[in-house]
């Protein structure tokens, strides 16, 4: 069995306010070791952080440019450094793996496939890149040099084969604020940071969250149930 051949029943849920990273990822915690232990219900959870950085199992000091900036955590997930705030859409993937075919590879670019997925529909170009983790669109070139830019980070993390962690979608946030880090340690002038926005697509998060939960579903051969998203008061 693996990510295709049989259908899920995921729960789903989106945080309307933005939520602090350490209890995000303390909720993720005690879910993926309720799916495992447990027989919880998977589940996708959106929501928005407020500004922060976060580093990777793999993050260089030198990536983080200015540390006074925001927040710095370290997420404990792979990759490097990221960027997280309003305006760009955390995905977190509370999935049982195990469940799913035991194939970590398979899983990672399924992530993939939902983030190309969701902007073909969306009518944006998109794809990964050879030694580049994330996903990617072309743009016009200046001179003679080719550029590409990142428009969504992927990092998980798996425990006893329950993911936790998962996928950033940049649909509107400032991209200023990624100038702190070198984002997931690319430095090349060649390669820097998008959106749906920037690349002249100005929707909601709602609207973009429709598309986002749909390719889900195809992709992850998933029904996604709606509940209630955590609260953090």
């Amino acid at each position: 069995m693996d990510f295709m051949t049989s259908n899920h029943s995921v729960e789903f849920a989106v945080s309307e306010d933005v939520v602090p990273y350490e209890a995000a990822v303390a909720f993720m915690e005690a879910r993926a070791r309720a799916i495992r232990d447990e027989g919880a219900s998977e589940l996708l959870w959106f929501l928005e952080h407020p500004p922060l950085y976060t580093a990777g199992t793999s993050a260089r000091e030198s990536d983080l440019r200015d540390a006074t900036r925001f927040p710095v955590f370290d997420a404990g997930r792979g990759g490097q450094y990221t960027y997280h705030g309003p305006g760009q859409r955390v995905a977190y993937v509370m999935l049982d793996v195990g469940a799913r075919g035991r194939d970590v590879r398979a899983f990672v670019q399924s992530l993939e496939r939902w983030v190309i997925e969701t902007l073909e529909s969306l009518g944006i170009e998109s794809g990964p890149r050879e030694g580049r983790v994330g996903v990617w669109v072309d743009r016009d070139p200046v001179g003679d040099m080719a550029r590409e830019d990142k428009i969504a980070a992927i990092g998980v993390r798996l425990k006893r084969w329950v993911s936790f962690h998962g996928v950033s979608l940049n649909v509107q946030p400032d991209l200023e604020h990624f100038s702190g880090i070198t984002p997931c340690g690319i430095s090349d002038p060649r390669y820097g940071v998008t959106s749906l926005r920037d690349l002249g697509l100005d929707m909601s998060m709602v609207d973009a969250d429709k598309a986002f939960a749909q390719a889900f579903e195809h992709t992850f051969a998933s029904t996604l149930t709606p509940v209630h998203a955590p609260r953090f008061d």
